[in-house]
């Protein structure tokens, strides 16, 4: 008798739920991201946002959460109902960096979050004021360990920081971290000479770069980026095994229904193909991070282990 009821109640359920997939969205989808506007992560947030609003029939609300290294907006999406109506933009500092450096991490990247699709993947970039004396990081590093001078550097995420922290310790210099919010007041006040040096994503200033605004002294791919060819590589620079990359992917709760997950998945692929994506990233640095679900999975735990690498190579112990 309880394994008929059982077995009645289920019938009842499944074409239940499989509606309520097949109804999603119901209202506005939500793209939670970690940073202030200007960022990377944040523009292909909003280009893809949009595309992905017309495809599924409801409007796509950007909102910016930025605070404590992605951890506040990582907080908003885990506290948020797990229908997909609320969508993460994680990056490399909340999704793999801050595990590495905090021992009491109040969210589990791995386990309460799943994967969706990629968004950007491109490299890291040091940035000065356009009129700085310094043409190239070797000038700057041999001039601040010439004169024992401690380097002010800006960052806004772990991430940075940790790339920071590797710069000083390859170069031999002080480093003193000066932490944001986002990138835009970081860059006004590189622009404005109250830093040394700030490290962002390279597509955040490429456009600042390009203006003569900000001064790229080199970016940490393995090889020059076509759309901005005269910045040099820090392989180049004389750093052989300095090479790390900023990316940035669409995450929901780890206990969004697999149907819902799915159809987000594929609206964003989708997005990302239209005429409206190439767009964008053909006007942008990096390349589009075209992995799904499962090999996006793959890639957010190699990732992990990738930084993990970097942080004990610079002596770096969780705190």
């Amino acid at each position: 008798m309880k394994r008929a009821l059982a077995f009645l109640i289920g019938l009842l359920i499944t074409p239940l739920a499989a509606g309520q997939a097949s109804s999603f969205p119901t209202k506005p989808i939500r793209i939670i991201v970690p940073f202030n506007a200007g960022s990377g992560a944040d523009s292909a947030g909003r280009a893809y946002g949009e595309v992905i609003g017309r495809s599924l029939g409801q409007p796509v609300i950007v909102e910016n959460r930025p605070g404590a290294s992605g951890a506040v907006a990582a907080l908003a999406v885990k506290a948020a109902p797990a229908d997909g109506h609320t969508i993460f933009v994680g990056s490399n500092s909340p999704m793999a960096v801050n595990a590495v450096l905090s021992k009491s991490l109040p969210y589990d990247p791995f386990k309460d979050f799943r994967p969706l699709y990629g968004l950007t993947v491109g490299p890291a970039a040091f940035i000065v004021k356009s009129d700085s004396p310094y043409k190239t990081i070797g000038e700057l590093l041999a001039a601040a360990k010439r004169e024992n001078r401690t380097l002010n550097v800006g960052n806004y995420s772990e991430g940075y920081m940790l790339v920071a922290t590797w710069l000083g310790l390859v170069g031999g210099v002080k480093v003193n971290h000066v932490p944001y919010k986002g990138g835009a007041q970081m860059q006004t006040d590189v622009i404005g000479g109250q830093l040394d040096l700030a490290v962002n994503d390279f597509g955040g200033v490429a456009n600042l770069i390009r203006d003569g605004r900000l001064r790229g002294l080199a970016i940490t791919s393995d090889k020059r980026d076509p759309k901005l060819p005269e910045v040099p590589t820090m392989k180049e620079s004389g750093y052989p095994e300095f090479e790390t990359y900023v990316w940035a992917a669409m995450f929901v709760r780890a206990e969004t229904p697999d149907d819902i997950t799915a159809k987000l998945a594929d609206a964003m692929r989708r997005a990302m193909s239209s005429p409206e994506g190439r767009a964008y990233q053909a006007a942008n640095p990096g390349s589009p991070l075209l992995l799904g679900l499962k090999e996006l999975g793959d890639f957010h735990r190699s990732e992990f282990d990738r930084f993990k690498r970097v942080a004990d190579a610079a002596g770096i112990q969780p705190q």
